[in-house]
C-alpha cells in the first residue's frame, strides 16, 4: 500500500502517486505527457473503427486531451475521463470543449459506476495501479460484451530505454513484458493482440524502433 502524505497546498490526503500527478499538473507537465504521446496515440486512435453510438472512458486522463479528441467524433455518445490526481481532473474541466464530456476525481479500482461503456483507454497509466490485475478486472466488468479496452505503454522490459522510469520517479510501476501484458488481458477474459505504433521521426530510437505497446482487448 503507497505511503499516504498530507498535501501542503491543500487540506487532503493524497498518496505519492496522486502528489506527483498533482505537481505535474501545476507545472505544465501535463501538457508536455500529451505533447510527447499524441503522435502514436492519435496515430492508433485514428485506425479504430468506432461504433455508429458508443461511449468511451479515459483512465488516467491527465489533462483531457484524448477524451477532447473522443468527443470530438460525432458518434461519441459520452466520454468519461478519471484520474487520481485532483489538479490534473482540475485543468481537464478547464479545457472542456463539449457537454459529452465528464470528468471524475477517482483511479478505476475505486471508481463507483453501474454503467457499462463500449470502449475503454489508458496510456502510461494502467501500471500505476495497485493491482494491474484488479484494475483489469474492474475494466472487464465495465466493458459491454463487443467492447475493447486498449492500453498503451512505452513502459515494458522489451523496451530498455524506459525500464528505469520507476526507480527515477520514485513511484511504484509495474513492469511487464508483452507476453505477460497479453496474459494479464487473458486471464480476466480478454481476446487479445497486441500492436507497435512507432513515430519513426521521433528524436529517440526506441521511438523509432520499438515504439509504443498497445494492448487490445476484446470482450
Amino acid at each position: 500500500m503507497t505511503t499516504l502524505k498530507l498535501h501542503e497546498s491543500k487540506n487532503y490526503i493524497v498518496d505519492k502517486i496522486q502528489k506527483t500527478f498533482d505537481d505535474w499538473a501545476e507545472n505544465g507537465r501535463s501538457e508536455l505527457m500529451e505533447k510527447e504521446h499524441a503522435k502514436t496515440v492519435l496515430k492508433f486512435i485514428n485506425t479504430i473503427k468506432f461504433k455508429k453510438k458508443f461511449s468511451f472512458v479515459d483512465v488516467g486522463c491527465g489533462n483531457g486531451w484524448v477524451i477532447r479528441k473522443i468527443s470530438s467524433n460525432e458518434h461519441c455518445q459520452k466520454a468519461v475521463g478519471i484520474d487520481k490526481s485532483k489538479k490534473m481532473i482540475d485543468n481537464a474541466k478547464l479545457k472542456s470543449i463539449s457537454k459529452k464530456e465528464k470528468f471524475i476525481q477517482t483511479d478505476i479500482e475505486s471508481w463507483k459506476t453501474k454503467e457499462k461503456y463500449d470502449y475503454i483507454f489508458s496510456m502510461e497509466s494502467l501500471y500505476y495501479s495497485e493491482s494491474v490485475e484488479n484494475a483489469l478486472k474492474k475494466i472487464y466488468k465495465i466493458i459491454k460484451d463487443g467492447g475493447q479496452f486498449f492500453c498503451g505503454t512505452d513502459f515494458y522490459k522489451e523496451n530498455k530505454a524506459t525500464t528505469n522510469w520507476s526507480k527515477k520517479m520514485g513511484v511504484t510501476m509495474h513492469l511487464y513484458s508483452e507476453l505477460e501484458w497479453k496474459k494479464l488481458f487473458s486471464d480476466v477474459g480478454f481476446q487479445v493482440k497486441t500492436k507497435h505504433v512507432k513515430n519513426v521521426k521521433g528524436n529517440r530510437k526506441w521511438k523509432r524502433e520499438l515504439g509504443t505497446l498497445f494492448i487490445i482487448g476484446t470482450k
